[in-house]
Parts: C-alpha cells; structure tokens; sequence
C-alpha cells in the first residue's frame, strides 16, 4: 500500500486541525506524565537541597569555632602569660577581642576565675559557670566546645572555646584558657536567607539545647521532636516525618570536630509551592492551548509558510556567522522572531568579539605573571642551597602573589585602591598589623602595580616578623606615601617602611632574593631609585619614583569601559 492514499488532498488549516487533535492530547498526558516525574525528581532534590543546606550553615559556624581556637592558641602564646605579667596582658587581650565580640578567661586548676575581659582586671570574678566543661578540658588536656550556658559575668547566654594550659604556664597564668562568646552572636551565621517560607535553622549544643535558632532562643531545649532528634545518628542527612498532618522534612550534619549540630525543619509543601502553581497553570494552559489550537489552526496555516520559510533561511545565516537583518511579514510574531534573530545575529558577532578580546587580554596577564614567576623562581634557585629551602622561598612568594592576583581578580583587573593593598598583605601576619601605622592619600594603583608592590610589601613585612621591629613586642613599623618635589617637572611620589624599636640592625652579608625584591625589583618596576639604610633607631626603606607608575590614569579606565 502506498502510503499517500492515507491521507486525503486537503488544506493545510485541515492538516492543522487533525494534527492539533492527534497530538494535542497525547501531549498532555504526555506532560501529565513529565510533571509526575518531576515532582518525583524535585523531592528527591528537597532532600539533598535540605541536607546540603545543614552542611553549608553547620561549616559556618565550624569555621566561627576554628577561628576562635586558632585565636585561643595564639593568644597562648603571649609572653606576658611566661612572665606573669596579667594586667598588660588583659588589656591588650582585651583591645584586639573587642571588635569580635570575643572574651578571654584564664581559669585555676580549682575551678577559680583569674581574669575576665569582660570586666576591668583585679575585680573579684568567683569561680567558672561551667564546671562540667571545665573539668572535661583538664581531663581530655584538648580543646573543647562548651554546651550552651548562662555566663556569671555576662549573665547572658554563652558559650565557650577552651583548652588546656601546658604546665609551665599553669603557676603564672591557670589551668584552663577559655575564649567566650554570647550565644546571639552566631545569628549572623544561622540565618533563614534561601529557606522556603515556614523553615526553620537551628544549632544546638550536646544535650539538644539551642545555641542560635530562627524558631527558638539561645539556652531553650530543642524545638523538634525528640523522636526526629534520635533518629540523626549519621554525620548528616534528611529525614522526612509523615506521621502528622503536615508532612515535615528534616536535615541535619554534625561539626566535624565538635560536638554541636545544624539542622534545619520546615513543611515539605512550602518548599514545593512552585510545583503546585506550576500544576494549575499546566492543566489549565493545556484546555486553552487544545481549544485554540483547533479554532486557530486554519487561519494560521496560510500565514505560517512564507515566514517561516524566510525566517529558516536567516537562521541558516546566523549559523554561518553572517549578521541578517529583519523581514517584514503579515504575522506581527514573526516579525518580532524575525527583529530577535537579527538582534541574535548582531549580539553574537559582538559576542564573539568581545570573547577574542577577553582571550587576547588572558593570554597577556597570564604572559606576565608566568614571568614575574619564572624570574622569581630563577632568583630564588641561585640562592637557596636545598629543594625544600626552594620550596619554602618560593612558596612564601607565590602567597604574596597569590593575594595581589586575587586583590585584581576581584576588581576585574581594573586596578586596586592603596589601603587595600596594604591592608590585605598585613592581614597575613595577625597580631602584628595592630603594630604598623599606615598614612596617606588614598589612590587607586595599576593592575602591574598591584603585583610588584604586593610582593614589596610582603617581603619588608615577612623580613620585620622575622628579624626587625615586629619580631620583637615592644616593636612599631610606619609605613606612609607622599607626593614629593624632584628636580623635574615629573610628579613623584615616595612610599616609605620605618622601623622602630627593634633589634639591632646591619646590612646582611650576602645579597638573598629579599634583598633583591625590595631594591632592585622594586626600583625597576617603578622606574624610581630605591634607598635602604641600616639605622641605629631602626630599619628604614625608601622608594621614590614617578607618581604615574603607581597610580592608575583616568584614560586607562575610559578605555577599558570603552572595550
């Protein structure tokens, strides 16, 4: 049988008619049948959604307690604990804590308080509100995190970071040393941003009491049911409650190395409104599209062909690369598909360039870090003696780097202001940035800027920790730039490191890659003249070179907003 004798001579609006009737309703059942699996495949996407949402909430506040204990053991590692000097000790304790919302507590072995940042030193303090934690620290001799408690001092809820003192200190400085924290504080970390209406986050302690929660109080037993809490034994997971009316859901994860827990409830039919709005509007959508479909297929037959012949042949086009301009028709559709195919055309070719010009503008960054790179590591290889005493030098440089590169990166290469690029390479060296005093006017440096004097200052401030004035307590660094007049016409600016109240200082022996960064890579980058003078008072560095090898002209920015 042939198979044109099937099918009748007839009109197009004909065809149209029976070909919205044979598959219009197919079709719908067909997305009946898509939907069912998607509100399978979206449940199974709350559950992981849910669970990854504890993680992510439960490695915040895991990151909030890592920091306070890598705060607690520097702090340990202050000489006034050796010396027993507690007064100056609490002071400046409490002077670098106080912008975190931190306090300090040094603790006797019986159980007594020795100091409290949270008052003035020397007031009579009593003994810890948190025995239990207090004798798990001195038993287990590790750090620990407390349950959730109300504090003597503070008379709010808190909770603790502790550990152990090493014997030597424990006759000067106590048993125990606890870094303290009102619970309110980690609502800045357990937040509902993200979370379907109705949800709730909470943290809660060892004994399933809250520490922070978007449904209860600090220091208030767990909201959930005891039944739902028994059931997270694993370090994460989802757990959906069908027992009541409202189907509940529930994800959890455990603190890697504490002893607390995020998890996070709420009903499962707020989080799929979505799907049920969607529902409506396709069953609803699909009546209308079936009835219009068949009032509307013949009149739409007679105007579909040309166009859409025309149209094809400018999607031919694009995708040969050419720009096409639009068609005029009788159908207002697809004159506007028409208009948007020549915009698509248009906007492609742009596209395109503009990915040519991006990988052009890559190849040359990458071209010029990859060399600063190769310079350095030749440098450091003719004066280190040993493979790991290279990979130490060259590691340390590259974390210098590294910073300026991201310093670029976040401000797309468009350059970075002065402060913050001192800001962000003091920041690597903690406590000791509090001892460097930074002035002058704000402007913003060139990208090449950026990275030769990121690792300038990396190495003045590394070479200070460990030898000049920040090695010491007692020692200070100012560090300032000013516009200064030289003989030419040229503006120049002078940016100078001073130290005071360090150790002794002489010129080294031998000329290592420190050196070599801070006078002649740094003289010839800024086309300027470095001095370096090896004073009694202290150490003292100078660079002075044109302002215009520092600072990033207004022209540079209109031609890159231009491209």
């Amino acid at each position: 049988m042939r198979l044109p004798r099937l099918f009748p001579t007839a009109s197009i609006g004909g065809y149209l008619l029976a070909l919205a009737a044979v598959i219009a309703l197919p079709m719908i059942v067909f997305v009946v049948f898509l939907m069912l699996r998607l509100e399978a495949q979206q449940r199974s996407a709350l559950y992981n959604d849910t669970q990854e949402d504890a993680r992510l909430i439960a490695r915040g506040v895991e990151r909030e307690l890592r920091d306070m204990s890598t705060t607690l053991r520097l702090i340990a590692t202050s000489p006034e604990l050796r010396t027993g000097d507690l007064q100056d000790f609490h002071e400046r304790t409490k002077d670098s804590l106080r912008d975190q919302g931190l306090y300090l507590i040094l603790i006797r072995d019986n159980g007594e308080l020795i100091l409290n940042t949270r008052v003035p030193f020397g007031q009579t303090l009593g003994t810890t509100g948190n025995l239990a934690s207090f004798a798990s620290v001195l038993a287990s001799n590790r750090l620990e995190v407390s349950d959730v408690f109300i504090g003597n001092v503070s008379k709010k809820w808190v909770f603790n970071v502790a550990m152990a003192l090493p014997p030597e200190l424990r006759q000067s400085a106590g048993a125990v040393m606890v870094l303290t924290q009102n619970a309110d504080e980690l609502s800045k970390v357990v937040n509902k941003e993200g979370l379907a209406r109705g949800w709730s986050v909470a943290v809660l302690d060892q004994s399933n009491k809250v520490v922070s929660s978007t449904a209860a109080n600090a220091g208030d037993p767990s909201p959930l049911p005891q039944d739902m809490l028994s059931l997270m034994t694993d370090a994460s997971g989802t757990i959906e409650d069908v027992s009541g009316t409202s189907r509940q859901m529930y994800g959890y994860a455990r603190l890697q190395d504490w002893s607390w827990r995020v998890v996070i409830w709420g009903p499962i039919a707020n989080a799929q409104t979505t799907l049920i709005s969607t529902w409506r509007y396709l069953v609803g959508g699909s009546l209308v599209l079936f009835a219009g479909s068949l009032l509307l297929a013949y009149l739409v037959a007679r105007q579909l062909r040309i166009p859409i012949r025309q149209i094809a042949g400018m999607a031919e086009k694009i995708g040969k690369g050419e720009i096409v301009s639009p068609i005029e028709t009788r159908i207002r559709e697809a004159n506007q598909i028409a208009i948007a195919l020549s915009n698509a055309s248009f906007d492609r070719s742009e596209a395109e360039d503009r990915v040519h010009l991006i990988m052009h503008e890559l190849v040359h960054r990458t071209k010029n870090i990859m060399t600063l790179i190769q310079a350095m590591m030749r440098q450091i290889a003719r004066n280190t003696s040993s493979v790991d005493e290279f990979q130490s030098a060259v590691g340390h440089r590259l974390q210098g780097l590294g910073k300026s590169i991201e310093l670029l990166a976040q401000e797309q290469w468009a350059g970075v202001s002065m402060s913050r690029v001192v800001e962000q390479h003091l920041d690597t060296f903690g406590e000791t940035k509090s001892r460097v005093r930074v002035s002058g006017d704000e402007f913003i440096l060139r990208a090449e800027a950026v990275q030769n004097l990121g690792l300038v200052l990396h190495e003045l401030a590394t070479n200070s920790v460990k030898y000049g004035a920040l090695s010491v307590p007692e020692g200070s660094v100012s560090l300032s730039w000013a516009p200064v007049v030289g003989p030419t016409e040229t503006p120049l600016l002078q940016l100078r490191w001073e130290e005071t109240d360090g150790p002794a200082t002489h010129a080294p022996s031998t000329t290592g890659f420190g050196t070599t960064i801070i006078k002649r890579h740094a003289a010839a980058s800024f086309n300027g003249q470095v001095d370096v003078d090896y004073l009694p008072q202290g150490f003292r560095w100078t660079l002075t070179g044109p302002r215009s090898t520092f600072e990033r002209a207004a022209t540079e920015l209109h031609k890159e907003q231009s491209a």
